[in-house]
């Protein structure tokens, strides 16, 4: 059985250098830390979701009946848990755990697919029985992007189908996002802004899905779950200039991402192709020995056999700047 509640910031330790954990690093930047420290003065009164929830509405050009803020993604997979009583939930395996492990823990059954090979999203393998399905995208740990049009034929009367985009705003256009859709039955869209902005302490996220299921989720919700200040923040990433600071973001992350990818292959390791992520997925024989005499050297990369569908020979390793990715490769290379 594995460790479903492990995640990357149990492999971070003091002075380690981190590939493990999959947020942004230099974040956030000062004109959100300064929009989010001057919220402080607002502390006395209750938190308004109101402006936050308009915010991200227009971003997805959605209403905002919409949209529920939630404190993180993880707590928006705790209350779909909480809220629904699925006959057979579905959970599509590789991908981020907190969804199956919020399931198990309200009690529920759940059934797996593992997804083989490149990773790439075989609908015909999802149980047509299936009530509620969970599938990531792009997918932590593969860094794998699925076609919309695939993940919409997923969606059908009768069924949750909840798509997990805590790193859609990593693929410049977000072309295979379906925020913005109103039009397929039961679609829940999960987002998180921990990683684009580097906000994993104050926990923000949202969901987007129809009025109704959003009602019925609130009331599962605890009252004013998501704090003042992560209120503003989630308007703030919201506003066009988050949005367009994001995408130029996105666009040199390709970059890096691809001559990192190019650079580890080089080393011998086998890199899972199509990444759209902030990190890659990496293969290679004894690859928690591996793990560990990095760990020696001062980095930590996050370990893949906690992800069910992976195994001892994955590790999961963050995309840095050029100069920090210059570091691990040389590590490895001596290693290797």
């Amino acid at each position: 059985m594995v460790d479903l509640r492990h995640h990357g910031d149990s492999e971070v330790g003091h002075g380690l250098l981190d590939f493990a954990v999959n947020v942004r690093a230099g974040t956030p930047p000062r004109w959100l830390a300064e929009r989010i420290a001057a919220s402080v003065a607002d502390l006395a009164a209750y938190p308004d979701p109101g402006p936050a929830r308009r915010a991200v509405a227009r971003r997805h050009r959605r209403h905002p009946d919409d949209v529920l803020l939630t404190a993180g993604a993880a707590e928006a997979f705790v209350l779909l848990a909480r809220a629904l009583a699925p006959r057979r939930a579905v959970v599509v395996h590789p991908q981020f755990t907190e969804p199956e492990a919020a399931l198990r823990a309200a009690g529920h059954r759940v059934d797996r697919v593992l997804l083989t090979g490149g990773f790439t999203l075989d609908t015909a393998a999802v149980p047509e029985d299936a009530d509620l399905v969970m599938v990531g995208n792009p997918t932590n740990p593969t860094s794998v992007l699925h076609p919309a049009e695939a993940l919409a034929a997923l969606a059908r009367p009768g069924r949750i189908l909840v798509v997990d985009e805590a790193f859609a705003d990593c693929v410049p256009g977000e072309p295979d996002s379906l925020s913005a859709r109103t039009d397929l039955p039961g679609l829940v869209v999960v987002r998180s802004l921990t990683k684009t902005w580097g906000l994993a302490g104050l926990r923000i996220g949202y969901l987007l899905a129809e009025p109704a299921l959003v009602r019925r989720l609130a009331e599962a919700q605890p009252l004013w779950s998501v704090s003042t200040p992560a209120l503003v923040a989630a308007g703030a990433c919201s506003s066009p200039r988050a949005v367009a600071e994001a995408e130029t973001w996105a666009a040199d992350l390709t970059e890096r991402r691809t001559r990192l990818a190019d650079d580890l292959t080089d080393l011998g390791l086998a890199v899972t192709p199509g990444h759209r992520a902030s990190f890659l997925l990496v293969r290679t024989p004894g690859a928690g020995r591996l793990r560990r005499a990095l760990r020696e050297h001062g980095i930590a990369v996050r370990r893949g056999d906690t992800f069910p569908g992976l195994g001892p020979d994955h590790v999961r390793v963050a995309v840095r700047d050029a100069g920090t990715n210059a570091q691990i490769l040389r590590v490895l290379a001596e290693l290797l």
